[in-house]
């Protein structure tokens, strides 16, 4: 099945429907062109699952929602290359031991999808406390990077500084990174917080975002998707489009829409809406991703 006969599943199984599209339209490299060329492919980004919260005014199915949006994932009818989680993946708690528990059964129920290729992040919820120290115990690294058929991907870390900054190590380490990298060179960046200020009175920023933009603006081709804010947002710095994506637990209100950030009341009469994960076609050959958000269950 290709890319255009799974979009057209999509919208026959009542699942989705193609919402964005984000790239700069360059023309494709030229036969002279030595690197690997980019190849279409596609990923699912997962968001907020903020696993262990518990409010049933605002979540009555609070321990199942994660599980059905896996099966979700699972039952597409094409499976995607990779699958991201932009950050919060449990919910904070003060007590280390619950903590770690937390972190361990969503690590538990994660492991049923079906694609194995998973790469995680942290969000502040899970690393702000402790500064990411049992996160790296049951996830891995706060930042790193790894190329997939011709795109480079940089996940940052910006949340366990509780300050909420990159700060001065990662941004050498970030400038590193991209050092060998053509100027005209895919890159796509996963972080959990804007990095603009969306709405700083909510802790909608990063402190230090405008030194990680412009360490990225030398380059032609970057793309961002976050999570963090709950809901499906798009903004442009220069050339760089931000995409945040929905949270699977609850929403949040638009930005200074409401006198203070708040999870938003379930609707029992449209369960689960405003909840969903998405699904990113990388056309990186033509600097093109297309995005479809998706409903944790099936219409």
């Amino acid at each position: 099945m290709d890319k255009v006969d799974r979009r057209e599943f999509l919208k026959l199984a009542g699942i989705g429907g193609v919402v964005f599209a984000s790239g700069l339209g360059l023309p494709a490299m030229g036969s002279g062109d030595k690197r690997p060329k980019p190849e279409a492919f596609y990923f699912v980004q997962l968001s907020d699952t903020h696993w262990g919260f518990d409010g049933p005014a605002i979540n009555p199915d609070a321990q199942g929602t994660l599980k059905k949006a896996i099966a979700s994932v699972n039952s597409l009818a094409v499976q995607p290359d990779f699958i991201v989680f932009t950050g919060d993946l449990t919910h904070t708690t003060e007590d280390a031991g619950k903590r770690r528990d937390r972190m361990a059964e969503f690590r538990d129920i994660a492991s049923a999808l079906r694609v194995k290729a998973v790469h995680f992040m942290a969000g502040e919820h899970d690393a702000a406390l402790d500064r990411g120290e049992a996160y790296q115990q049951y996830f891995g690294e706060l930042h790193y990077s790894f190329d997939h058929r011709g795109v480079h991907f940089i996940v940052l870390d910006n949340v366990s500084d509780p300050a909420a900054m990159v700060g001065e190590r990662q941004l050498k380490w970030l400038q590193g990174d991209l050092q060998p990298l053509k100027k005209d060179a895919p890159i796509v960046v996963f972080t959990h917080r804007p990095l603009f200020d969306l709405y700083p009175q909510w802790d909608w920023t990063t402190k230090d975002a405008a030194a990680v933009i412009n360490t990225l603006m030398a380059y032609q081709n970057v793309t961002v998707f976050y999570g963090h804010i709950h809901q499906e947002h798009h903004f442009m710095t220069g050339h760089i489009a931000h995409h945040a994506a929905k949270s699977l637990m609850f929403p949040l209100p638009a930005p200074g829409s409401m006198p203070k950030r708040a999870p938003l009341p379930w609707n029992a009469a449209a369960p689960y809406s405003g909840l969903g994960f998405r699904d990113v076609e990388a056309d990186a050959r033509n600097r093109h991703y297309q995005i479809t958000e998706l409903p944790v269950v099936k219409a």
